[in-house]
């Protein structure tokens, strides 16, 4: 296992969903923004279906959802930009209109790292994942090759690595301790998300939030064993791009 990955100077985390971000690899984005890493997010899809409320307005919890991922964004310290492609959730597709889109935030905001979903994962459910990851591998290539996607106008750009979360083999740990916090602000920062995906209820319940708190940092201390360390988040790394 790895450990010894150099903080960046940037980096685009590109991820099906608001909240997918701050879930998969948020203490590593706010450490190394404390670092001086300006850290982006590319948020594919809209999270219109982000809720069990079949009464739900999709359109306000669209703009509630953005308002969220942006304010996630902050308490990770992050200051690069918070980019919405706005496919429509649980529709995404990992088609050349996407992946031209994913190219070019990547040649325009020039990140050294690239961190995405590991579309190679066995038994993944939920296809915005699955796709999500291919945009992230295929929006590389086609952003470090000069006539890939003429038309963006813009210079291609060849990052230094790219780091897959939900790995069935990762062999990168990051060492997170110290941005426990950071992770689980980022995570209540998306109110919206408290019955669907925190098992908060009540949000207005200390218990409840304490006890996802501890779901947080049980998490990163899983992933900290791998390495020794006291918390951790896990990668699959490929840095011959």
């Amino acid at each position: 296992m790895r450990v010894d990955f150099p903080v960046p100077s940037s980096a685009l985390a590109i991820v099906a969903h608001p909240d997918d971000a701050e879930f998969q690899c948020g203490a590593t984005l706010a450490k190394w923004s404390a670092s001086g890493t300006v850290v982006s997010h590319l948020i594919c899809t809209d999270g219109s279906k982000g809720t069990w409320d079949v009464n739900s307005d999709q359109a306000r919890l669209v703009a509630t959802r953005q308002t969220e991922q942006r304010a996630a964004a902050a308490e990770l310290g992050a200051t690069g930009s918070v980019i919405f492609l706005g496919w429509p959730d649980g529709e995404l597709d990992s088609g050349l209109r996407q992946r031209s889109q994913v190219a070019y935030w990547i040649r325009k905001l020039r990140p050294a790292v690239v961190l995405g979903h590991d579309p190679w994962k066995r038994w993944r459910l939920h296809p915005d994942h699955r796709n999500a990851g291919w945009l992230a591998c295929d929006g590389v290539v086609a952003a470090r090759d000069p006539f890939f996607f003429p038309e963006h106008d813009i210079a291609h750009h060849r990052p230094n690595a790219l780091l897959l979360f939900e790995s069935d083999e990762p062999d990168l740990a990051i060492d997170v301790a110290g941005f426990a916090e950071h992770k689980t602000a980022a995570l209540l920062a998306h109110e919206s998300q408290f019955e669907t995906t925190h098992d908060i209820v009540d949000a207005s319940n200390d218990n409840q939030r304490e006890r996802f708190s501890g779901w947080v940092d049980f998490t990163l201390a899983e992933g900290g064993e791998t390495a020794g360390f006291e918390h951790a988040e896990l990668f699959k790394v490929i840095d011959d791009l």
